[in-house]
């Protein structure tokens, strides 16, 4: 019951039609059951009679109710496509929105591969349930029920033998949908994973190819489509016994109803009229019957995916706005205060651990660190990427939980480790800094980052499209044109996640000689491999274990820490490269 609750909250301005296509349908029925009970008199006072008086009226009023039942059920027919269509506009909107409102915690539980399963295929399956629900659930039953009644008036007896034949299906029906509903919910689940196979594989197409992998990946394809396969085949063996099930129950009825009719006829408690009419109703019972039948095995499919997408609508940000907070980041200072964190919000598994850190607005801080020493970790807990387990994070003299979540981000810079650009034009993936920037601030920010210089060598110019992924660029041109992206924010805080490992040390210094320049009161966290890449910012943090080993200028550094001292040396010297 909650989940229909959950996912009614989605049909919103499609209440009418949904209303509507039930209402039309019962109207359709209506008309249907009426039609056999006028046949039976037609038979008996009109063709039996020889009377065309009789005939003639019985024949119009049966035309009449037979063009008002087809126009009823193409009402109940458009009505029912609008809502579900809409309904399943809906679902995808709410769950969209709501996926853009995640943290990365909440982004972490779900994976790109399960989200986009629920988009398309749970929405769609769900999306036809609904329909079914609204037109053929209405449907069946009422058919049933008016068919029924009708049959107990002509003939009380005949009438037992659908009830009997209701026992009988529904017990079948239960069986089967107790057993399928469970290999469902995995066919779901291993749909996911079919399409994290062919993500991952479509993604590193080049990484595939260069290492002659092809059979590797076509093995991983196949044993999960096989798995498919498997889990399918075994719900639909289970499936398929509602069909012999129906034919059963079908055909025994119609003989029985025939017999006994029969009877009745001889031993004149029925006229030929009236069996007609109850062999009509008979039909139109075990129709119903049947497509009860296809409505439950439906939602037994469906109710798998509206589980999983129930469980998107409802994840909940656990980064939200407090009460009453603030509109405002007044200036770029960044304070660390014995900050801890844990990803999985542990204090027993923590990825930083009493971190304590000062920096001014303006001041270049560069941070280094082997691998896994919690630098990128560092970095996302100023923009509220993620929260801290403990401590706090103070950004202009304000912890960052007190801030309105957009004013914070948006005075907060980030370029990644992974450059993301999104097709359309260069201009359109620049202006994700500013939608109002001129062309003017796009050259700016591009001749900054050192990216105006190959951006007028493309046929188009700004207006070059870009691929899905960036992929018709250099690695080393995605990242400066999301360093320009970034600059166009005019932030207070500009955070570089090793956002020039792609481009050589030249285009590098013109980059960072711009930041002094240009940007002198935007505070600067650079993460770097290279020593040259900080070697002239204020202030060099190392990173280790998650722990600040130390801090200080690259001169007093150079003195006092090993680490500093055997990176600075293996590189000016070995031309080695600080491992990431």
């Amino acid at each position: 019951m909650n989940l229909i609750k959950r996912l009614s909250q989605s049909i919103r301005q499609y209440k009418r039609p949904s209303i509507l296509t039930p209402v039309f349908v019962i109207g359709e029925v209506i008309l249907e059951v009426l039609i056999p009970f006028l046949m039976a008199d037609l038979i008996d006072y009109g063709i039996d009679m020889g009377n065309m008086d009789v005939i003639v009226r019985y024949g119009i009023i049966l035309v009449i109710l037979a063009l008002a039942s087809l126009t009823c059920g193409a009402m109940a027919g458009k009505f029912g496509a609008e809502a579900s269509a809409g309904f399943a506009r809906n679902l995808r909107h709410d769950m969209y929105y709501n996926v853009q409102n995640f943290s990365f915690t909440n982004i972490d539980k779900f994976s790109t591969s399960s989200i986009i399963t629920r988009l398309t295929t749970d929405v769609t399956n769900v999306q036809m349930a609904f329909l079914m629900i609204i037109r053929f659930a209405v449907r069946a039953p009422s058919m049933m029920i008016f068919a029924f009644a009708m049959t107990v008036k002509i003939n009380p007896s005949l009438s037992l033998i659908f009830l009997v034949a209701l026992c009988v299906l529904g017990l079948g029906l239960f069986f089967i949908i107790r057993n399928a509903h469970p290999i469902f919910e995995k066919v779901f689940k291993t749909y996911d994973k079919l399409n994290k196979v062919v993500q991952e594989n479509l993604r590193g197409m080049r990484v595939v190819k260069a290492y002659v992998r092809e059979d590797h990946e076509n093995e991983k394809f196949r044993d999960v489509s096989q798995r498919i396969f498997d889990l399918f085949s075994k719900a639909e063996k289970l499936l398929a016994l509602n069909g012999p099930l129906m034919q059963f129950v079908v055909y025994a009825c119609m003989l029985l109803v025939c017999w006994f009719g029969a009877g009745h006829i001889v031993s004149g408690n029925m006229t030929t009229g009236q069996l007609v009419s109850v062999t009509s109703y008979a039909m139109q019972i075990l129709m119903s019957l049947m497509i009860l039948s296809m409505i439950l095995v439906m939602i037994t499919i469906s109710r798998a995916s509206a589980e999983r997408i129930v469980e998107v609508l409802d994840e909940k940000s656990d980064i939200v706005n407090g009460e009453s907070p603030v509109m405002e980041v007044k200036s770029g200072d960044v304070v660390f205060k014995n900050v801890d964190f844990s990803y999985a919000d542990d204090p027993e598994k923590l990825c930083l651990s009493g971190v304590n850190l000062t920096i001014k607005e303006g001041q270049t801080v560069g941070i280094l660190g082997g691998t896994g020493s919690a630098k990128s970790s560092l970095v996302q807990l100023i923009p509220r990427l993620y929260d801290v387990t403990a401590g706090q994070i103070l950004v202009g003299g304000v912890d960052v939980r007190e801030y309105d979540l957009d004013t914070l981000r948006s005075e907060v810079a980030m370029v990644l480790q992974k450059n993301v650009l999104f097709s359309g034009t260069i201009k359109e993936n620049l202006r994700w800094g500013d939608p109002n920037a001129s062309d003017e601030d796009l050259i700016r920010v591009c001749k900054l980052a050192q990216a105006h210089e190959f951006i007028e060598t493309f046929p188009d110019g700004y207006d070059t499209h870009i691929e899905q992924g960036g992929s018709n660029v250099s690695g080393g041109q995605k990242q400066r044109l999301c360093i320009a992206r970034a600059l166009l924010k005019k932030p207070k805080i500009l955070i570089l996640d090793d956002s020039t490992s792609a481009v050589d040390t030249k285009t590098d210094a013109s980059i960072r000689k711009a930041f002094r320049e240009e940007i002198p009161n935007t505070t600067k966290f650079i993460i770097a491999q290279r020593i040259s890449s900080v070697e002239d910012a204020d202030l060099i943090i190392i990173m280790d274990s998650g722990k600040v080993a130390a801090v200080g200028s690259p001169a007093e550094l150079m003195e006092t820490n090993e680490i500093y001292r055997e990176v600075y040396e293996s590189q000016t010297k070995g031309g080695g490269l600080l491992e990431e």
